[in-house]
Formats: C-alpha cells, sequence, structure tokens
C-alpha cells in the first residue's frame, strides 16, 4: 500500500474535515480551520460573508442514515459564529433519491432553527455541500451545481434559505489555478490523492492546508484498528457498487423484456387488425357478389321474394337495384 489514504472515505475524510471520533484519537475538533478554508472554498459565498469559526453539531442532530446510506455517505455536519449552518457530505454512489434526501436533511436543519416565540427574520441559511465521487448529470460537461431559490424570470432575486451545491469529481478537471484556486486545491487533493499516489503535485505541498491534510491521511499516521475500519468502508462500497451494478442490469433486463412484450403485443394487434381487414375485404365481396346475382335474378324477371330468399336481401335492397 502507498504512502497515503483516500481521503474520501468516511476515516479520512472525518480526520480532515470534522471531529475525531475513533477509539485511541487525541482531542475532538482538531482541524476546525481545514473543513473552515473548504467550505470557502467550495460554496457561493460573497466576499464579506466568509466563514470565520464553526462548531461541530451534536451527535443527536446528526440526520440518521439507513444501512446502505452508512457506507455510501460520510458527512460533516457543523455551524458558524453567525449561526448558518452547514452539512457536507462524501456519496460515494449516487441515485436519484438522493436529491430529495439532500434537500430533506437541509430542509429539516432549516426547520429546527425555530423555536417558540422567535422571530422567522432570525432564521439562518443552511448549506449542504455533497461531493458526488459519481456522475449523476452527464448531458451537461460542469461539475459544479448550485441549487437555491431564485425567481423564475429576475433570477438576482432570491429567497434565503436552502443552498444546495452537488460537486461530480469524476467530472473535475484542474485547468488552472487562478481566482478558485482553494476550490481546485481542495478538489485535486480529493481527487488526486489515493492509495496509488506516489509523488505528489507541488501545488498541493505548497499549500499550508493542503499540504497538512495530506499530513493527517498518511498511511503511517493510522493504527491497524482504524485501518481495519478503512478497509471495511472500501469493502462496503465495493459491495453496494457491484449491487447497484446488478440491480441496474437486472432493471434494464426488465425493461428490455417488457419492450419485448409490448412489440409482441403490438405485432399481435396489428395481425388482429389484418385480420379484421380481410374479414371485411371477404364480407364486402360476399355481399358485392349477392348484389350482383340480385341484379342478375331481377332482369330475368324473377320474383322479388325469390330473389330475397336466394341473396339474402331486402326487398328494399332488391328495388334499389
Amino acid at each position: 500500500m502507498g504512502k497515503y489514504l483516500d481521503p474520501k472515505a468516511d476515516l479520512t475524510f472525518k480526520k480532515v474535515f470534522g471531529e475525531r471520533q475513533r477509539v485511541g484519537d487525541q482531542g475532538s475538533g482538531m482541524h476546525k480551520h481545514l473543513v473552515i478554508s473548504l467550505l470557502n472554498a467550495m460554496l457561493p459565498l460573497k466576499d464579506d460573508e466568509c466563514i470565520e469559526s464553526i462548531e461541530y453539531w451534536p451527535a443527536e442532530k446528526i440526520p440518521d442514515r439507513t444501512e446502505v446510506e452508512k457506507y455510501s455517505i460520510v458527512d460533516v455536519c457543523c455551524k458558524d459564529n453567525k449561526k448558518r449552518e452547514f452539512i457536507v457530505e462524501m456519496q460515494m454512489s449516487w441515485t436519484e433519491s438522493f436529491k430529495k434526501r439532500v434537500l430533506l436533511n437541509a430542509s429539516k436543519a432549516y426547520v429546527a432553527q425555530t423555536n417558540k416565540g422567535m422571530f422567522y427574520a432570525n432564521l439562518q441559511p443552511v448549506y449542504a455541500l455533497n461531493f458526488v465521487n459519481d456522475t449523476f448529470m452527464s448531458d451537461v460537461d460542469d461539475y459544479y451545481h448550485y441549487y437555491h431559490l431564485v425567481h423564475d424570470k429576475y433570477t438576482d432575486k432570491v429567497i434565503e434559505g436552502l443552498h444546495l451545491i452537488f460537486v461530480e469529481l469524476p467530472k473535475f478537471k484542474p485547468q488552472t489555478i487562478s481566482e478558485k484556486k482553494m476550490q481546485v486545491l481542495w478538489l485535486r487533493f480529493l481527487t488526486e490523492i489515493d492509495e496509488n499516489t506516489r509523488e505528489v503535485p507541488t501545488e498541493l505541498l505548497e499549500n499550508a492546508e493542503v499540504s497538512e491534510a495530506l499530513e493527517i491521511v498518511e498511511r503511517a499516521a493510522f493504527t491497524d484498528d482504524e485501518m481495519f475500519f478503512y478497509d471495511k468502508f472500501w469493502d462496503r462500497v465495493s459491495t453496494q457498487r457491484t449491487w447497484e451494478y446488478d440491480w441496474k442490469i437486472k432493471m434494464e433486463q426488465v425493461e428490455a423484456e417488457m419492450e419485448q412484450v409490448k412489440v409482441k403485443a403490438e405485432q399481435a394487434e396489428a395481425k388482429m387488425e389484418q385480420a379484421e381487414a380481410k374479414a371485411e375485404q371477404a364480407e364486402a365481396k360476399l355481399k358485392q357478389k349477392d348484389i350482383d346475382t340480385a341484379r342478375k335474378m331481377k332482369s330475368l324477371g324473377s320474383d322479388t321474394a325469390f330473389i330475397s330468399q336466394v341473396t339474402g336481401l331486402t326487398a328494399k335492397q332488391i328495388e334499389a337495384l
């Protein structure tokens, strides 16, 4: 195994950006300045809105996770000195339901600020920053997706409250380090550093905060127990991805079978329509034959009742010939 561990895993991500929660860790919340740097780099904040200090949420406030989500989502939750709430998540795989779950949890955090007799004007925004280690918007090139409440026509009119940011990590390709230098550096840290890293880019080592994060994810800094949890995390992620892939294949097979059934039903319906058309044509031929027979018998002076008996035509139809 290489010198570094992947910072996207539960253990490493929380060691860098969250509170220390594993047995044997010393201290708590030792790297608040790193999550502050990450948030300021990744969130759509104005210059005068920068985050200066944070406090981590108490454990009971952290959103509950299903068994699947426990091993596919890594989260760090905190608030700053202005009471703004921040939910940072690393999502290892993507389903459309995640988007709704992110909205739900952000809404819960917003509502949780309310208490009896409070002024609504005191409600502070909630930011949900979601790093997705998967591609979910294949029809666009951008990797950064920001959702908030804006006027449909006048987009400069905004209702403050919920801010949802999704970052598609596989799409990120560093082109230049310019106006968003820290955003690029943190995204390079998350996407370029893993067990296969042999040489760290100079740009990452030269930045004090990213360099500190690199030291935190060094393999030598982890105990055997921590490595057990690290490996278990990736085993779970691999199992989850395999299950999702198998499920996707199975659903594609079901859809293909349904499409075949649909095609067969359409073919059967077309055959029935053809049979009906042939029957109608045959009936029309028989009717025309009766008409021709009646017309011939009538020209020979046959009685109307007799013609009707032979052809099945009514007296009125025979008289009209």
